[in-house]
């Protein structure tokens, strides 16, 4: 038995694709107060990697880092909704999916902020 919505293919596909990306991003937006604060920091780091870094290596490294935040903050936001989506009693292997995508942001941060420490460290150096 085929999936009725995996029949599209070519150019069609990859149109609902990216309108299902951009209703991602908009509800995103929209309902999650962690990814609005990490996109707007990261809009406005994102001129700052263009100083902060020596090549393009180091630019891009650093804007990379910068989005994997956001996208392990969105992989996080589907696991809750979906944990949220089966049932909203409290359960422990509830709690553990949430506490492995909190950890999983946390762990993004704080590469990120390695990232970015280090660059600074470097270009602040005499």
């Amino acid at each position: 038995m085929s999936h009725p919505h995996k029949g599209r293919t070519g150019l069609i596909r990859i149109a609902y694709a990216a309108r299902h990306s951009a209703d991602g991003l908009a509800a995103a937006w929209r309902h999650e107060s962690a990814f609005r604060q990490e996109l707007v920091l990261a809009l406005l780091m994102l001129p700052a990697a263009w100083w902060l870094g020596r090549d393009w290596t180091e630019r891009l490294l650093l804007m990379a880092a910068l989005c994997l935040v956001l996208i392990v903050e969105l992989l996080n936001s589907g696991i809750e909704a979906v944990v949220d989506r089966v049932s909203l009693e409290l359960h422990p292997l509830s709690k553990r999916a949430k506490d492995y995508g909190s950890a999983a942001v946390m762990l993004s941060l704080l590469l990120c902020g390695g990232a970015w420490g280090s660059a600074l460290w470097q270009r602040l150096q005499p």
